[in-house]
């Protein structure tokens, strides 16, 4: 922890010239677009996975009218078209799991008041007039929603519902450019798994989960979130284009 609280402080005291008391805000929007650059091969074998399960929907149907009255059978029949396909239906959850380990690292290193037995410097970093460390709640608290705290959030939380809108935008088209094959289960990946259907309904407003997100965690992680949830809005739409 003390050495990414070292690399954090160090890259904000380089950009400090530039950007000055906003210099921290400023390290940790371009951490997370590194963090998105490294895992930004895992996105594009995604997105090709996810094209690939939308041309086996018609096999899979298919499957489903042979095996209609023997689940098990269908499911291991899904696995096999899977596996000759070389198909993952796990391959659209691995960019997200591997953003949780920088994405809890921010999260503990902006909660902490000490690190390696010393005071946590960092804390005393702000984005305009809202503390890195600090929450919403401490924002409502401390002027209200119209303080300089205040704010700063409300600034987030516009980018985080208009991102969150493209998205649900997006998905909503792409759902309609690929409707589910009659008899066969809705969404990507979700062949044979008990209350798919839900899920693929859910799906196009999960993005406006980050406003909770946003909320509850310190600003230091919101910022991560926020930078991270518009560059996949982005990339999500040149790669699925």
């Amino acid at each position: 922890m003390s050495v990414f609280a070292d690399l954090v402080q160090h890259l904000a005291d380089l950009l400090h010239p530039l950007f000055g008391a906003t210099a921290a805000a400023a390290a940790i929007v371009l951490f997370t677009a590194f963090v998105r650059l490294l895992v930004h091969p895992l996105s594009r074998a995604a997105a090709r996975g996810q094209k690939a399960r939308t041309r086996l929907q018609p096999k899979i149907a298919e499957l489903r009218g042979r095996h209609k009255d023997d689940p098990e059978k269908l499911q291991k029949a899904v696995m096999a078209l899977h596996a000759e396909e070389k198909v993952s239906p796990l391959s659209g959850c691995l960019p997200g799991l591997f953003q949780l380990p920088a994405f809890f690292l921010l999260y503990h290193l902006f909660s902490n008041t000490t690190i390696g037995g010393k005071a946590n410097e960092l804390l005393s970093h702000e984005l305009f007039a809202a503390p890195l460390g600090g929450r919403w709640a401490d924002a409502l608290g401390d002027g209200g929603v119209f303080g300089g705290a205040g704010l700063v959030y409300a600034g987030l939380f516009v980018v985080v519902a208009a991102v969150a809108t493209f998205n649900f935008r997006r998905t909503k088209r792409m759902m309609a450019a690929n409707p589910v094959v009659p008899g066969a289960p809705a969404g990507p990946g979700a062949e044979a798994v008990p209350g798919a259907g839900a899920v693929s309904r859910l799906m196009p407003f999960m993005s406006f989960f980050t406003l909770f997100t946003v909320a509850v965690v310190p600003l230091a992680a919101a910022l991560y979130v926020v930078t991270s949830s518009t560059w996949a809005a982005v990339e999500r739409a040149a790669l699925y284009r």
